[in-house]
């Protein structure tokens, strides 16, 4: 009776070390930043309380400092979006407050849309891979359909507000979305509620001089979220219809 020993070189098990350290360090290194940055309560300093008090000194480095100024609120607003800090609707406001209504939105608008991509490139890289692999065909029809209908899914996640950022940040990464489709989905889904904070912040000024208290509930009204979701419906419009054409073919068939 012979026995028949597999051995493994050390070249394959150096490579396999290399890949899991490969795959994993930039989640390794998120989750270390994010727990550093909550450590540190750095989200505390995202408060209407902080931008009110340090208004005029954030007013003057803007205003003798244009372009770097830009720079480091595109930074911050991508920092703070891949460590999930609960303060991206405070700096949407501040960007109104500082740039004005449509270059506050569009700084936002970049600022979150590199900093969600980052995180989606970290989660799809660590976890999305090793999860489709290990998941049943459940989870294959699953993302096969979301896959499908990604760009009109994708806005829905995006224009509702109901859902928190970090987890639509997650979720297409677990689905297999296109980063093309990621990307696109996110800078537009984005747009109007970047818009209505960066307004809000615009005309934010003439409350502090009055002294009158100011809260995010009050942004976040009926109307509006009424307003968010129609346009979450319409994105939805592309999904219906195909789903209309694909009966009719069978009914046709």
């Amino acid at each position: 009776m012979t026995t028949t020993h597999e051995t493994v070189s050390p070249v394959s098990q150096t490579a396999k070390i290399g890949g899991l350290v490969k795959r994993w360090l930039p989640a390794i290194v998120l989750v270390g930043a994010i727990g550093t940055a909550f450590a540190l309560g750095l989200d505390k300093y995202l408060t209407l309380d902080a931008l009110r008090e340090h208004r005029f000194e954030l007013q003057a480095f803007v205003a003798q400092n244009q372009v770097a100024a830009i720079a480091l609120f595109v930074v911050i607003y991508a920092v703070s979006t891949a460590l999930s800090l609960p303060g991206a609707t405070i700096l949407t406001i501040a960007g109104g407050f500082l740039f004005g209504i449509w270059f506050g939105t569009v700084y936002a608008v970049i600022g979150a849309t590199i900093g969600a991509t980052g995180v989606f490139l970290v989660a799809r890289t660590a976890i999305g891979q090793s999860l489709r692999e290990r998941a049943g065909p459940w989870f294959s029809k699953m993302e096969d359909g979301f896959r499908d209908n990604a760009l009109s899914y994708m806005l829905v996640l995006r224009l509702v507000p109901l859902f928190p950022f970090f987890v639509v940040n997650l979720v297409p990464a677990f689905m297999g979305v296109s980063l093309r489709i990621y990307v696109l989905a996110t800078l537009i889904g984005i747009i109007p509620g970047a818009w209505v904070y960066a307004s809000v912040g615009a005309g934010l000024g003439s409350i502090f001089d009055s002294a009158e208290e100011v809260s995010l509930g009050s942004v976040l009204t009926p109307e509006l979220i009424a307003a968010l979701v129609g346009l979450a419906l319409l994105s939805l419009a592309p999904v219906v219809y195909k789903k209309i054409k694909r009966r009719r073919r069978a009914d046709h068939g």
